[in-house]
């Protein structure tokens, strides 16, 4: 049963810097310490059930679309054939529902290092969690990084759902793990990884850009809107063995899975990509 609480929550990732975010809690759904982190499910008053890890929030049920949808529904509105994608942590179960609205896709491997963010995800965020058991999808509970390290060339399409650089997630922002990255991607593949905001983390949007220009042959950085993220917006760095994440955009594709969504469609793929000047000049994009 949950445990009655009239409480806020506090974010604990920007408090140093002088930036927080607080939100009323209805109930504590969830709290526990698996092997790699902290996990709290909330109820919130004004955002639904609300996920936590380490203090940092990862989801809330209100605002999850426009980050699900934006991961994974540009990649794959540009690869000309996506049938085997890989989802590199994305326990919440967000990611693969919408990858599944793909009726090419065949495969869906989700790599969450944390088991037990993928059972309390079905426990209490089913609206999320809906796809775990399409039997498309398999789950591995491994490191990420050494997960793609034996999987030489064999997705279309990989997106690093991750939380932020600090504990198990750190390795994702690493130069290696982008070499490993695109040796795992087949010959046209895309990968795309969550890249922080360029408002709060600029220094980090410039190095994983930088490694998207060094080792792939197109690269770009696109963002979403989420408001219960600290500075409100999240970015993702698009990495490309062939396809230019405009030049190459399938309307019709997304034309056709407009209907189903909240956020993304045909203008917002686009605009997407257009960045303030401040970040344009300093990513040299």
């Amino acid at each position: 049963m949950p445990i009655e609480s009239h409480l806020w929550f506090e974010e604990i990732l920007e408090f140093d810097a002088g930036r927080t975010l607080k939100i009323k809690i209805n109930n504590i759904l969830e709290k526990k310490d698996s092997q790699f982190q902290r996990i709290e499910v909330y109820d919130t008053k004004p955002f639904g059930r609300m996920l936590v890890l380490d203090g940092v929030i990862m989801c809330t049920e209100w605002d999850e679309h426009a980050y699900h949808e934006m991961i994974a529904h540009v990649p794959l509105c540009v690869h000309k054939n996506p049938e085997n994608v890989l989802v590199i942590g994305g326990g919440d179960g967000g990611t693969i529902r919408e990858v599944l609205r793909h009726p090419g896709v065949k495969r869906v491997d989700l790599c969450e290092i944390d088991g037990e963010v993928v059972e309390l995800s079905r426990k209490h965020l089913p609206q999320m969690a809906c796809s775990f058991g399409d039997p498309r999808v398999k789950v591995y509970n491994e490191d990420g990084a050494k997960f793609i390290e034996r999987h030489p060339d064999t997705y279309d399409v990989i997106m690093v759902d991750s939380s932020d650089p600090i504990g198990p997630a750190e390795v994702l922002f690493s130069e290696e793990f982008y070499v490993a990255m695109k040796k795992c991607l087949r010959v046209d593949g895309i990968a795309v990884t969550q890249s922080e905001s360029f408002y709060y983390h600029g220094d980090i949007v410039k190095r994983l850009t930088g490694y998207a220009k060094k080792h792939y042959a197109v690269s770009g950085y696109y963002f979403t809107v989420v408001p219960t993220y600290p500075s409100g917006v999240i970015g993702f760095t698009f990495c490309s063995k062939k396809y230019h994440p405009l030049d190459g955009f399938n309307e019709a594709r997304a034309n056709e899975l407009e209907p189903q969504l909240t956020y993304y469609n045909a203008g917002i793929h686009r605009g997407s990509f257009s960045l303030p000047s401040f970040i344009r000049k300093r990513i040299a994009l």
